[in-house]
């Protein structure tokens, strides 16, 4: 009988989507194995590719529009209707409007870039006709706790000479009223459902500035500017609205921007892979399966911190499936995804190279580790194969 394998990998920022990985994974197991049957499984998980999957899954469609970008500038955004039948409802992933993508490099600054567009995607979705809207919360570029957000939607935040704060994390420090009259009206009539990382606080030694304003370009100093201005924006939030957010699970997603969604737009967060996972089917394919090969940009000791190989591990096992990632990079306790259902790992490149030349070619590269993997796979198989078909020694 044919091994049936499930790939089910994400995407490897600044290089291949979910689908050019599923594909070059599935290709190179084929190479290695070609009698083996391939189930393929793209994963999102909040982040870019969201739109497209839930809109692809379900005959939707695709809207384009032109918001404000992460660092104040238009950008070329979209968002998604679903198909089907059932309330008319519209998907947005925040990557798309305040995404890292969206930064550039130079401009790598979250105590002044702003989730101003996510707001204004809202905005258009209402504009037409959505009843239900669903938001996926991953890559982004900003740490302004979803404020620029909820600007858009006509949230007043305030200083202490009733003048708007502008742009920007660091501006959370000068909020001194949060001003709710001039909302939006029909979020009250509109079911906000948000897909976030569910490990993820606003405050606190986990919180999101300390955790991923680094990532985002902040250095040390910058943290903690983040982390006291995202205290006062708590502390006024939590006078306006009566929702504590400061350690709300999921509130500290996309740079906080979940305790935006949860306390000044009235929306409900869940832990992404419950709003994501029925639209995948995915539960339905692992019933099918032999073995599962997942993969990321960079496996290490964040990986169980409810990024992708590591759900799919956790799924893969309660179905008692072997779990095999590849990654464009081993990082930084990398060991601690044994514990948490990955059975093995390995890195897609094999010889010294620049981070350009990595990038431009890891489709060949995720290729031929799938490749070994499989055939490493293979020669365990029919080694198993040949000790079972062995006779015991005698022990007399």
């Amino acid at each position: 009988m044919s091994l049936r394998v499930l790939v089910a990998p994400s995407g490897f920022k600044n290089s291949l989507d979910v689908w050019a990985v599923t594909e070059a994974i599935a290709t190179g197991i084929q190479r290695g194995m070609p009698d083996a049957r391939v189930l393929k499984a793209p994963m999102v998980d909040g982040g870019e590719g969201f739109v497209r999957a839930l809109v692809g899954a379900t005959g939707g469609t695709i809207r384009r529009a032109v918001v404000t970008g992460p660092i104040g500038l238009p950008v070329d955004s979209f968002y998604g209707f679903l198909g089907g039948s059932g309330p008319k409802t519209a998907v947005i992933e925040i990557a798309a409007a305040a995404g890292l993508s969206l930064v550039p490099v130079s401009h790598r600054d979250p105590t002044r870039t702003t989730s101003f567009g996510v707001g204004e995607l809202i905005h258009e979705a209402l504009d037409n006709g959505a009843e239900r809207i669903l938001i996926g919360c991953g890559d982004s570029g900003t740490n302004d706790g979803g404020a620029g957000m909820a600007q858009a939607l006509g949230v007043g935040l305030l200083d202490c000479d009733d003048n708007p704060i502008g742009f920007g994390g660091a501006e959370l420090s000068r909020i001194s009223r949060v001003d709710l009259s001039r909302r939006d009206p029909r979020l009250n009539h509109v079911g906000i459902d948000a897909a976030v990382s569910w490990q993820n606080v606003l405050l606190g030694e986990r919180g999101v500035a300390r955790l991923f304003g680094p990532q985002k370009g902040a250095t040390p100093e910058q943290v903690l500017v983040l982390e006291h201005a995202l205290g006062n924006y708590a502390y006024r939030v939590l006078a306006a609205t009566g929702c504590a957010i400061s350690t709300a699970p999921g509130a500290g997603a996309s740079g906080g921007l979940g305790a935006g969604i949860l306390a000044l737009l009235g929306g409900r967060l869940h832990p992404r892979y419950q709003v994501i996972m029925p639209f995948l089917k995915f539960d339905e394919l692992l019933i099918e399966a032999d073995l599962v090969v997942t993969a990321e940009g960079a496996l290490d000791g964040l990986t169980p911190i409810g990024k992708i190989p590591a759900e799919v591990a956790r799924r893969a096992k309660a179905h008692g499936l072997p779990v095999v990632a590849l990654a464009g990079t081993i990082g930084k306790g990398c060991a601690e995804n044994f514990n948490h259902g990955i059975d093995a790992f390995a890195g897609i490149i094999k010889r010294p190279c620049s981070l350009d030349e990595s990038i431009r070619d890891a489709r060949r590269l995720l290729m031929h580790a799938a490749e070994d993997a499989v055939r490493m796979i293979g020669v365990g198989l029919v080694l198993g194969l040949k000790k079972s078909a062995q006779p015991r020694a005698s022990r007399g």
